[in-house]
């Protein structure tokens, strides 16, 4: 029996030059056919073993960056209480936690209008709306007329 290609997957099967010359028009497509659903299907495999590998890799990433927010949340707060105690030793204390918030408020503020203009920036699937326009119209679907 011949040996497997390289990449060639389970069940794949090389035909010789003999096998080819003895079989029909048909039996070749029906051969092709065959070969090329199997490799379909050994492609989505593959795509989808890479798309969980990937999914694991991005929400072991995502837990990191949420970690790293709940310390950097952590680190403000206590800076925040740090600012409003040093500041309670020259002022009333209700002074003092009046002016921490003012600067946490203007510091929202500035994150708040950054934010604006980049979701202003976002244009969703705009490339993909303007592909789909440009497909000719006998390809696109027609709604089939019933007459009675």
């Amino acid at each position: 029996m011949p040996t497997q290609g390289a990449g060639a997957g389970p069940g794949y099967h090389p035909h010789d030059a003999d096998e080819v010359r003895n079989s029909s028009i048909g039996e070749l497509m029906r051969s092709v056919t065959t070969d090329l659903s199997t490799l379909m299907r050994q492609e989505v495999e593959l795509a989808k073993a890479e798309i969980r590998e990937e999914g694991k890799k991005a929400g072991k990433a995502a837990g990191f960056f949420g970690g790293a927010g709940f310390g950097g949340y952590m680190v403000a707060l206590f800076l925040s209480l740090a600012l409003w105690a040093g500041l309670s030793n020259v002022m009333d204390a209700g002074w003092a936690a009046l002016i921490v918030a003012v600067i946490w408020g203007a510091v929202a503020a500035v994150l708040y209008s950054m934010a604006k203009k980049n979701a202003e920036k976002v244009r969703g699937l705009k490339k993909t709306n303007e592909s789909v326009q440009r497909i000719p119209d006998a390809l696109k679907p027609h709604p089939q007329e019933v007459t009675r």
